[in-house]
């Protein structure tokens, strides 16, 4: 079966890039996610759970910068040089993957006072919210297209063929 290079960075070089792309910021998203909902329905903008969810956030956002810069030189740029995407269905995994780290990097950005200075704590709660939203519905999208076969699409309308897998990325 053909893997999407999402799946592929993830079973290369194990346990390593599974914890470094999955694992770690997964964890911190995850903690993210929970702390988020404690601090929406408590209201409270004090407390362990609330300074946990701001260093989740941070630490997560700028995680995500470096991510994205070392996946977007080392494997988007060349596979897609190279001409060596798998369907769209490898397209949307990837991308969809990158993408999902966006509003992490924003959160943190929030955090840092870089973006929202003036706006009052309601709007930015809102914003931190729709951002811990727009992260999971990526990230699933990703995983789910992780896992699909590539191939599925191949030859779909003459335009797309599987595309043999490597493992220089």
């Amino acid at each position: 079966m053909n893997m999407t290079h999402y799946m592929e960075l993830l079973a290369t070089n194990q346990p390593w890039n599974l914890l470094i792309f999955m694992g770690v910021p997964v964890v911190l998203a995850e903690t993210l996610a929970i702390t988020e909902l404690y601090v929406l329905f408590t209201r409270s903008r004090s407390g362990w759970v609330h300074a946990l969810n701001r260093a989740a956030g941070l630490i997560v956002g700028i995680y995500f910068i470096g991510v994205i810069g070392y996946l977007m030189t080392t494997a988007v740029v060349p596979i897609t040089q190279a001409g060596e995407w798998r369907t769209v269905i490898d397209v949307i995994a990837v991308g969809s993957y990158l993408v999902g780290g966006l509003p992490l990097i924003y959160i943190a950005a929030q955090e840092l006072g870089l973006v929202n200075r003036g706006a009052n704590e309601e709007h930015k709660m809102k914003l931190h919210a729709t951002c811990v939203a727009l992260f999971l519905v990526f990230g699933h999208i990703a995983m789910i297209a992780g896992m699909l076969d590539p191939s599925l699409l191949s030859g779909a309308a003459g335009t797309e063929q599987a595309m043999p897998m490597t493992h220089s990325h």
